[in-house]
């Protein structure tokens, strides 16, 4: 199949600040990837996808601030105002914060304004500015704020009411606006700033990232000390001048050791979604294996794709003996069961999260190499990769400029399904009790305890993990189904 044969793989005219309308009105890229990404969100199946998606991973990046035992703001009699909350606050709380903050801005930026300095600018800006509100304007504004029924309500308690509602309501918003962006960024800043041939965007990103990334992890401290119930304990007795929680006010490992009566209760007021064996809040757990499941799933394809595509590149790129031996790689692996294996690694090394997503990385990567294989045959009888070997361009500018950016659509597809494929994967071996330990919360691991806690079956521990895995996995089969429709050149031309 040549440009000339089909319309759909003709090569776009480069892209300006107003896209240039294709068949029907829609906008044409410069890369196949960006239109494919951009036509996949029209379908309405991809768009509830991308939309719960979106929501989990606003909730993972903000769940320090949504379910903490420690307290945004805390005065105890006789002392200074304290900020427990922002002083416990991890390296990847902080890297995932950034990372937020630095892609909303990409996404609402407008043409033309200063990307290279913005770009720079602006994660520091953030940092400086949360850095002199965590300081110093919480110190200045909250003077006296909501005080608990064991003290006397008499003093500040309006404003401190007004000054927690406008805590939770900021992060209200910031969950609101951070689904939006996250819904935006699938159609604008995919297409347009990364997949459109922006790449300086990209690159400057990931250093600025990077950058900041080392610095969080080599300076963030936070205290090591873990006794939640220092703060219910000072309540009690009355030491409590000034407190102000979060939403929900039990962190993910917070057992309720000085509460009894918590453990293995339903749904309540207190508990929304009830308690675990071991005391500790059920919603509180969902919310931090939020970022449990997303990164099995992204890391772990992420490798997997990165090898797939390396490996089928180069044999699709030189063929001969080197696709021979590719292909006989390929079978051996696909010989290897990645459970089995996945039992034996956890059993003989330990538990380990970034051990898991590795281990599914290197035994998932062979659909991969597969697609991208048959894509580069057929690509480099092209004419265009003709015309790049006839000018003398190097090797690796043909197969990275010319011939990855329209190949790698069909992996794209095949990412969504491997995404869903870890997910389940890692749910499956905590469901077994060989995932991860129990200090890292994760909804497969929530479904085992609802079996073997002795007490018989736990609904509310079945139900709640195991409605959020099935609406995770079938999030990313809606975006992959509707990926492949539109890559697919015979629906193009039916179009």
């Amino acid at each position: 199949m040549t440009s000339a044969a089909n319309p759909s793989y003709a090569p776009v005219p480069p892209a300006t600040d107003d896209a240039p309308s294709g068949r029907r009105g829609k906008p044409q890229f410069r890369s196949l990837l960006g239109q494919a990404i951009y036509d996949t969100f029209g379908d309405t199946g991809a768009r509830f996808g991308a939309i719960w998606i979106a929501f989990i991973a606003v909730i993972a990046v903000f769940a320090p601030f949504i379910a903490n035992t420690h307290p945004f703001i805390l005065r105890l009699k006789g002392g200074g105002l304290e900020f427990p909350l922002f002083r416990h606050l991890q390296a990847v709380d902080l890297i995932l914060l950034m990372v937020f903050v630095h892609s909303l801005f990409v996404i609402v930026r407008k043409p033309g304004s200063g990307l290279v300095l913005a770009l720079i600018s602006w994660p520091i800006a953030v940092v400086g500015i949360v850095t002199a509100i965590v300081k110093f304007g919480l110190a200045i504004v909250t003077i006296s704020i909501y005080r608990p029924a064991t003290v006397d309500p008499s003093t500040g308690m309006v404003l401190g009411w007004v000054i927690c509602i406008v805590i939770h309501l900021v992060l209200l918003a910031l969950f609101v606006v951070g689904a939006w962006t996250l819904w935006i960024a699938s159609k604008k800043l995919a297409a347009e700033t990364i997949l459109d041939g922006n790449h300086q965007a990209l690159w400057i990103s990931a250093v600025v990232l990077i950058g900041l990334s080392l610095v969080a992890v080599y300076k963030v401290r936070p205290p090591a000390d873990g006794i939640y119930e220092r703060y219910r304990d000072a309540e009690r007795a009355g030491q409590v001048e000034t407190i102000v929680r979060t939403i929900i006010p039990y962190s993910a490992n917070d057992r309720l050791r000085d509460t009894p009566e918590d453990t293995l209760t339903g749904p309540s007021r207190r508990h929304w979604l009830g308690t675990t064996n071991f005391s500790e809040d059920m919603l509180s757990r969902m919310i931090h294996a939020c970022r449990v499941t997303l990164a099995i799933g992204l890391i772990a394809t992420s490798i997997s794709t990165m090898i797939g595509i390396a490996i089928g590149g180069l044999m699709g790129y030189y063929a001969g003996w080197l696709d021979l031996i590719g292909m006989r790689l390929i079978e051996i692996f696909e010989a290897i069961p990645t459970l089995v294996l996945l039992l034996i690694v956890t059993v003989a090394i330990g538990r380990n999260l970034y051990l898991i997503m590795v281990v599914i990385g290197l035994l998932s990567w062979m659909s991969d190499a597969r697609f991208i294989r048959a894509e580069f045959l057929r690509i480099r009888k092209l004419d265009y990769v003709q015309a790049a070997v006839a000018a003398g361009l190097g090797r690796m500018s043909i197969i990275f400029r010319h011939m990855l950016p329209n190949g790698v659509s069909p992996v794209f597809v095949n990412a969504s399904f491997g995404i869903a494929g870890a997910i389940l994967l890692e749910s499956t071996l905590s469901f077994l009790g060989l995932g991860l330990g129990a200090e890292d919360p994760s909804w497969g691991q929530l479904l085992n305890q609802a079996r073997s806690g002795g007490t018989g079956f736990v609904w509310w521990i079945a139900v709640f993990p195991g409605f959020a895995i099935f609406l995770t996995v079938f999030s990313y089969i809606l975006i992959g189904e509707a990926m492949r429709d539109a890559i697919d050149p015979k629906l193009k031309k039916s179009q």
